[in-house]
């Protein structure tokens, strides 16, 4: 019989529990058996003292066993991809009915938005009549008949993770490379893959500014999910700009279909989309190598069949039926809609990408606590990109809110994050690294 108190004396004392002790302390968070006093003394022996390697590995897999892991049956590699979060970020929305239409199944467990960052989710629910939460035989039924769907966890996906992730956040401890590790990738693994590809984003707009500490958690997180037997590899990737130039729900729905239905053929959100969906598809065996990977998943935007897997995802969630062919005519428009100009003429060299994402929040397209109900419509949406030589009088960006006093805030946010000199700086590769 294990028991709490000697497991975190262990940790205190920088021994690794034994994998017996961790399984029984993990469903000990999942069904209430460990005490939040015990849950928040863990958590900060881990951010204390670490767990190395393999302690990293039998937590996250602890974590993941303490509730359902799914399985599947289909004819065809079960992949997935998760981002560490970043604005404008809608990669999941291509990616998934790309990967479906080049032969794999996506059964993609998401979230809501996180500070700064938009939430899968919250995109998704722009879209009238759709839900998220899914039964395991409902996600089983769209997952065959789509090839994708997108779904928040349910209560027994990681369960662990739940309540550890809960004391994390009112004890400090939300900063410690083993526990995001294990947070991160025991909902992965309870989905039942067979590979996983993550995007580290690194940036003005990322939770991770800088690089070497991007490229820590992307080693970590790789590691941990190959020694779990998940085929994985991480790409980082630069999240200095918003990666499409629409940022809130609705308006990055409308982003996502414009690049499924081909009025968007290139771009930051295509050639990030390529890039990861390239590294899943050869390592499933989907393709030769990652070019011809990226190459596929850019065919199946551009013929149109990704376009049709998300129309099915769509429908099979209860969604509309017609809505890949007049989308517009279903998602919500925002009551104030604004051109922000330029007050200068010049070259945009830096984009705050955290501010922009703030914004998006207080115009009440994000959360400021977790009960907040969001407007769905409001957002940032053609905001210009790095590089661009803007004259005055030329627009930086559209505003879309409620109320014409939440757009004049805006507009004074949107005007301090982007910043407007005589001289172009120097164009950064989108693609910074690979790890596994």
């Amino acid at each position: 019989m294990s028991d709490a108190r000697a497991i975190i004396s262990k940790l205190s004392k920088r021994q690794t529990p034994a994998r017996d002790e961790l399984n029984w302390f993990a469903r000990g968070l999942g069904d209430g058996t460990v005490t939040d006093a015990q849950a928040g003394a863990f958590a900060m022996a881990v951010c204390l003292s670490g767990m190395g390697d393999v302690g990293r590995v039998a937590l996250t897999m602890a974590m993941r066993d303490s509730g359902s892991v799914l399985t599947w049956d289909l004819p065809g590699p079960v992949l997935d991809k998760h981002s560490t979060g970043g604005v404008g970020d809608c990669v999941s929305l291509v990616l998934a009915p790309a990967l479906a239409a080049c032969g794999a199944y996506v059964p993609m467990i998401s979230g809501q938005g996180l500070g700064h960052t938009g939430g899968t989710l919250d995109k998704l629910h722009a879209i009238p009549g759709l839900s998220t939460h899914l039964s395991p035989e409902r996600l089983t039924d769209v997952v065959q008949r789509a090839g994708c769907a997108i779904v928040s966890a349910s209560a027994d996906i990681a369960p662990a993770d739940k309540r550890l992730y809960a004391v994390r956040d009112v004890t400090a401890t939300v900063d410690s490379l083993d526990l995001i590790t294990a947070s991160i990738l025991s909902k992965k693994l309870a989905a039942g893959l067979d590979g996983l590809v993550l995007d580290v984003k690194v940036g003005s707009g990322a939770f991770m500014k800088d690089v070497e500490a991007a490229r820590g958690l992307a080693d970590a997180l790789v590691k941990t999910a190959n020694a779990a037997g998940c085929k994985t590899t991480a790409l980082i990737t630069d999240m200095n700009q918003p990666l499409a130039p629409s940022l809130g729900n609705a308006l990055e729905i409308n982003e996502v279909m414009r690049v499924l239905t081909g009025q968007v053929k290139k771009g930051a959100l295509i050639e990030v989309c390529a890039s990861l969906g390239g590294v899943l598809l050869t390592n499933a065996g989907l393709a030769t190598d990652v070019q011809a990977g990226a190459d596929a998943i850019i065919q199946a935007l551009a013929d149109g069949r990704a376009a049709e897997r998300f129309g099915a995802m769509i429908a099979a969630m209860g969604g509309p039926v017609q809505f890949v062919e007049s989308w517009w005519r279903f998602l919500p428009e925002a009551t104030v809609i604004r051109e922000i100009p330029a007050l200068q003429s010049g070259y945009i060299t830096a984009i705050d990408g955290e501010a922009l994402g703030f914004t998006v929040v207080n115009l009440g397209g994000g959360r400021r606590v977790e009960t907040d109900k969001l407007n769905l419509a409001v957002g940032l949406s053609d905001v210009a990109r790095l590089g661009t030589k803007v004259q005055r009088g030329q627009p930086l960006a559209v505003v879309h809110a409620a109320r014409a006093v939440d757009a004049d805030r805006a507009e004074t946010a949107l005007r301090a994050a982007i910043t407007i000199t005589d001289k172009a700086a120097p164009k950064s590769d989108l693609i910074l690294d690979r790890v596994g």
